[in-house]
């Protein structure tokens, strides 16, 4: 009963928005709850005829792959070089990735721009990439540092002990037994980024390099805001974020519970 009323919850507005992008305006505010009249695709052929959601939708898949592909890669690296240090100097490494964690985007906006800005990255798609993966970089870093820390040292001194080196153990013994913490991280991080709108809208001005989380603003107007075109674009961009929990669900929830049983 739970999971009955825990599932209406999250399908009765999911189903709202998806009915909603085949109205048009004047019937969404005659008949908001109920049926189109006629299930027209119009918002979605002025999505990518006219809103040009092809460029955004293009500038999004960019950042989001080369921002989640980096941070796994340098998270992953640096996860690995904590368990393998000194703890006292392996604690210490590690202690500055949490205080990352700890200072809020919203507080180093000012200092971003200005970096950038200096850098000449400022209204391009590799600005946002660096900022995102240094803002997402310790909370990545976190997660995989705690799955790793839970490894039998044995194989890892076993494969040493075979003549492996430390890359050939990373990438060998490290990596495929992270599978869980790595498929938690890619979907906690290609959310976030794919939703990402502060960066963006600090970071970018021109149209041919704005994401789609920008493009949808750019629906809502002074005296009018076209919902259901609003919707559309939602909907649009919720399908690579379903995707990826689609394909990744099974190492997600390995992930989430990894510990909990011994």
């Amino acid at each position: 009963m739970t999971l009955f009323i825990y599932a209406a919850i999250i399908i009765l507005p999911f189903s709202m928005v998806l009915f909603t992008t085949f109205k048009t305006t004047p019937e969404l505010y005659k008949n908001p709850l109920g049926l189109p009249e006629s299930w027209s695709f119009v918002n979605y052929k002025e999505l990518f005829m006219k809103e040009s959601m092809t460029t955004y939708f293009f500038n999004s898949v960019t950042v989001t792959l080369v921002s989640v592909a980096c941070i796994l890669l340098f998270a992953s690296l640096i996860a690995y070089s904590v368990i393998r240090m000194p703890k006292k100097l392996g604690y210490l490494f590690f202690g500055f990735f949490v205080i990352g964690m700890m200072v809020p985007t919203q507080v180093n906006m000012i200092p971003i721009y200005l970096l950038i800005n200096k850098l000449g990255l400022l209204n391009t798609l590799p600005g946002v990439i660096v900022v995102t993966i240094a803002s997402l970089i310790p909370i990545a870093v976190f997660i995989l540092t705690g799955f790793m820390k839970t490894l039998p040292g044995e194989l890892i001194e076993a494969a040493k002990i075979d003549g492996a080196n430390e890359w050939q153990t990373y990438l060998r013994i490290v990596m495929p037994l992270s599978l869980p913490s790595i498929a938690t991280v890619t979907i906690f991080a290609f959310v976030i980024v794919w939703n990402d709108l502060l960066h963006p809208l600090l970071l970018l001005k021109s149209d041919g390099v704005k994401t789609l989380p920008i493009a949808l603003l750019s629906f809502q107007g002074q005296y009018l805001t076209n919902y259901p075109m609003i919707f559309a674009g939602v909907i649009i961009a919720s399908i690579p974020m379903i995707c990826a929990y689609v394909f990744l669900q099974r190492y997600f929830i390995a992930g989430m519970t990894a510990g909990s049983i011994k």
